[in-house]
């Protein structure tokens, strides 16, 4: 892993939200929770993290819309203080990033929660709780075709590590890994091992 540089929590907030709502699933709740706090999407889509206002607002944004800094939710147990960075990462170290621990990632990854195993299980066309696989090897041809996605977010105890934002992608990378060149860019997140244990999804 090549390090970059430091990163904060306000950047890793700003991230998630500016990923998820692009995102045909989470759009419409996020939106709707920006305007009952009476903001408007830009706080999102064109953020200024040198604005305390604006800060607060999408901390608030995330805690209402996942449950950030409120104990529930996918931030159920999550630490509050975390070290985020950002950092390169090859191919080889992607293979060993986990899904968080529920139940459709499991299944998909035959139990390993490894992306590189469900990519393989989805070439053989296994399907989890009826859920197409459809979606999956559209982004890979879209990957495989010069296409971007946004940075990931991760976590880890510095031994393990694991998707907080961006799980999709992590698949889409292991369906056409020789289509990443040389490193790919993410965000991650320190914590003690003894303080991640304890997050619902480890």
């Amino acid at each position: 892993m090549e390090y970059l540089r430091e990163s904060s929590e306000n950047e890793m907030i700003a991230l998630f939200l500016q990923t998820e709502i692009r995102s045909e699933r989470y759009r419409d709740e996020i939106m709707r929770v920006i305007s009952d706090l009476g903001a408007h999407g830009s706080i999102i889509l064109e953020p200024d993290l040198d604005s305390c206002e604006e800060n607060s607002l999408r901390k608030k944004v995330l805690a209402r819309f996942r449950g950030y800094g409120e104990d529930r939710e996918i931030f159920e147990g999550f630490p509050a203080d975390v070290r985020w960075v950002w950092a390169n990462m090859t191919v080889s170290e992607l293979e060993k990033v986990k899904y968080i621990d529920y139940d459709y990632w499991v299944e998909l990854s035959g139990g390993s929660r490894l992306a590189k195993d469900a990519a393989a299980r989805i070439r053989n066309g296994v399907e989890i709780f009826g859920v197409s696989n459809e979606g999956f090897l559209a982004g890979a041809k879209a990957f495989a075709g010069g296409s971007t996605f946004p940075p990931m977010i991760l976590v880890s105890d510095h031994e393990e590590i694991i998707v907080l934002e961006g799980h999709f992608r992590l698949t889409v990378y292991m369906l056409e890994p020789d289509s990443i060149r040389d490193m790919l860019k993410v965000m991650i997140g320190f914590a003690s091992k003894e303080k991640l244990m304890k997050w619902s999804l480890y």
